[in-house]
């Protein structure tokens, strides 16, 4: 420790320690310490090319540098959205809602079919007629719930 002390630190030092962040940002989750390690080899690099810097001013060096990195991680790192886990992926009927499907078979007592593009799916919404017009406002579950589209409603049975 005296002789850190006395001789301050070498370069190389300095991406030891660098090294060693970016092995604790492999074991851990996160970019935290990435951000500091690359301080620690940037101060490093400025310790090699002026070889004159004393160690008080590469700590000084290395701390605005990590200071100025973790401002630029929280300020630059992709912004989670507080819905990730509800975000539709993998539920398709999601992500019809707004769609507008035509009946293949009439609704009764709440349930029927309609066909979307190649697929016929089950569809729960007021008792309309074969061939109607709807627009998906929800799902629950395979279930598409509709609603007739404006105009094409028609509660007469026999297409």
């Amino acid at each position: 420790m005296d002789s850190l002390l006395n001789d301050g630190f070498i370069f190389w030092h300095w991406w030891v320690l660098g090294l060693l962040l970016l092995v604790a940002e492999v074991l851990t989750p996160g970019t935290f310490f990435m951000w500091i390690g690359a301080a620690a080899f940037v101060t490093g690099f400025a310790a090699w090319v002026l070889p004159g810097l004393s160690w008080p001013g590469e700590i000084v060096l290395f701390a605005l540098l990590s200071l100025a990195a973790v401002a630029a991680w929280f300020r630059f790192r992709p912004m989670r959205r507080s819905d990730d886990a509800d975000n539709g992926l993998n539920q398709r009927g999601r992500q019809l809602v707004g769609r507008e499907l035509t009946l293949v078979s009439d609704i009764v007592n709440g349930v029927g079919q309609a066909r979307l593009d190649d697929s016929v799916w089950r569809v729960s919404g007021p008792d309309l007629a074969s061939g109607s017009r709807v627009r998906v406002v929800a799902t629950d579950g395979a279930t598409l719930k509709i609603k007739p589209v404006a105009g094409h409603h028609d509660t007469g049975h026999g297409h």
